[in-house]
């Protein structure tokens, strides 16, 4: 079990079992804004996904198609999630994990939106959208 949290411990996530995915870095403005730079976070099926304190969990329709979750006492970023029926995913940001999830950022996305105050020289396959 891979264990997760916010800053205050408010929301407390648990993910069972090992990560199918690896994370990926997105650089899109929303993304940027939300996290204060880029966000790295990782795609986690719902139903292996344990929340503890989901009562403090925020919500904020950033697009037509997409809701990002945060905590509602120390502004956390938690979730990024496409309002998509039957949509078995949430992404959970990287930074919340209290141990070594034994991952790697796989992909760099929307390149094209990133800031200009860093550079993406690190090999990883890049694109300009997902």
């Amino acid at each position: 079990m891979l264990k997760a949290s916010c800053m205050c411990g408010s929301v407390c996530i648990g993910v069972e079992g090992e990560l199918e995915h690896q994370p990926e870095a997105c650089h899109c403005v929303q993304c940027r804004k939300q996290s204060g730079n880029f966000l790295s976070a990782v795609n986690v099926r719902k139903t292996r996904l344990l929340l503890e304190g989901e009562e403090h969990v925020k919500w904020y329709r950033s697009s037509e198609k997409v809701e990002r979750g945060f905590c509602e006492h120390c502004g956390s970023t938690l979730f990024w999630k496409p309002n998509l029926e039957g949509y078995e995913w949430i992404s959970v940001a990287m930074g919340l994990f209290d141990e070594a999830t034994g991952t790697c950022i796989s992909k760099h996305t929307f390149v094209g939106e990133k800031g200009d105050y860093y550079t993406l020289n690190d090999g990883i396959p890049q694109s300009d959208s997902y």
